[in-house]
C-alpha cells in the first residue's frame, strides 16, 4: 500500500535538516579552519579557540574528516602550480570530476598519512592535535560515523529513496572539495587575471560558504574575505567578522581590493 503524504513528510523533514546541517556545518569549518586559518592563516586565535574550532572540524566532518596537515600541503600546492601539470586538483588534468576526487585522495592520503615528503615550504604553521588527527583518520571511527549516520536514516526513513542522501554523508567533505575544484576553476567569471583558470562560480555562495570565489582568492590568498565586488556575498566571512568583534580571532592586514580595470572583457557567468 503506497505511503501517504504525511508519513513521507514526517520522514523526509528530519533527514532533509540533517542534511542541510551537515552540509553547512561541515564546509563551514573547512573553510574557515581547515583553508582560512589552517592553510593561510588569514587570521589568528589562542591556542584554546584553535583546539576548539579544530574539534568542532572533526565533529561536523565525521566519517569525511580531513587532517589540517594534509589539507594545507595539499592546498598550498595547488595555489603554487594552480592549473598545471604539478596542480594536486585542476579539472584541467581530469577529463571528468571522479578522475580528479580519486587523485586527490590519493595525493591527500600520502601527505595525510605523512606517507610522502612535500616540498619543505608548504609544511608548517597548520593546526596540529596528533591525538584527535589519529582518531579522526582512523577506519574503524570513520566507520563508526558511517554507523551514525545510517542509524538516522533507519530511525527516520520512510521510504526507499530517502535512502539516495545517505552515501552524501559518508564523503561529505570531499565532496565539497569536489565542487570548488571542478567549478571553481571551469565555471563562472572573473575579476582578475591570475595566469590560471580560477573563476567565481556564484555571486552569493550560499553552497560552500565563500569558497567558490576562487578567482577572487588565487588574487589575493590572505584575505579573509573572498568576495571582492559588492554584489558577491562570502558567508562564512560574516562569521569571521562576528568572531572578530567577539575577541575570538584577529583578523590579518590583507583586504581585497578590486577596480574595475582589474576584470576581463567577459561576461558573469560566462565559461
Amino acid at each position: 500500500m503506497p505511503l501517504n503524504v504525511a508519513t513521507i513528510v514526517n520522514g523526509l523533514l528530519p533527514i532533509l535538516a540533517l542534511f542541510f546541517v551537515h552540509w553547512q556545518a561541515s564546509v563551514f569549518f573547512q573553510t574557515f579552519f581547515l583553508h582560512r586559518y589552517g592553510a593561510h592563516k588569514q587570521f589568528t586565535m589562542s591556542k584554546g579557540w584553535e583546539r576548539f574550532f579544530h574539534l568542532c572540524t572533526y565533529m561536523t566532518q565525521g566519517s569525511s574528516f580531513l587532517s589540517p596537515r594534509g589539507y594545507a600541503i595539499l592546498h598550498r600546492m595547488h595555489h603554487a602550480y594552480s592549473d598545471t601539470p604539478k596542480d594536486p586538483h585542476s579539472p584541467t588534468n581530469h577529463t571528468n570530476v571522479l578522475t580528479l576526487m580519486l587523485k586527490t585522495k590519493k595525493t591527500y592520503d600520502d601527505y595525510a598519512y605523512d606517507r610522502v615528503q612535500p616540498e619543505p615550504r608548504f609544511l608548517g604553521g597548520y593546526p596540529e592535535w596528533p591525538a584527535l588527527d589519529r582518531l579522526g583518520q582512523n577506519w574503524i571511527m570513520r566507520f563508526a560515523w558511517i554507523g551514525l549516520y545510517t542509524a538516522f536514516y533507519v530511525h527516520f526513513a520512510t521510504a526507499w529513496w530517502m535512502y539516495l542522501f545517505l552515501p552524501a554523508h559518508f564523503i561529505m567533505g570531499p565532496i565539497h572539495g569536489a565542487i570548488v575544484n571542478w567549478c571553481g576553476h571551469k565555471y563562472g567569471y572573473r575579476n582578475f587575471q591570475n595566469g590560471d583558470d580560477s573563476k567565481n562560480t556564484l555571486v552569493f555562495d550560499f553552497l560552500t560558504a565563500g569558497e567558490l570565489f576562487q578567482n577572487n582568492h588565487h588574487k589575493f590568498s590572505m584575505s579573509a574575505n573572498f568576495a571582492a565586488r559588492w554584489f558577491e556575498v562570502d558567508p562564512a566571512y560574516i562569521f569571521i567578522r562576528i568572531f572578530a568583534k567577539l575577541g575570538i580571532v584577529k583578523l590579518g592586514p590583507q583586504t581585497i581590493r578590486w577596480e574595475p580595470g582589474d576584470a576581463e572583457a567577459e561576461p558573469a557567468g560566462g565559461e
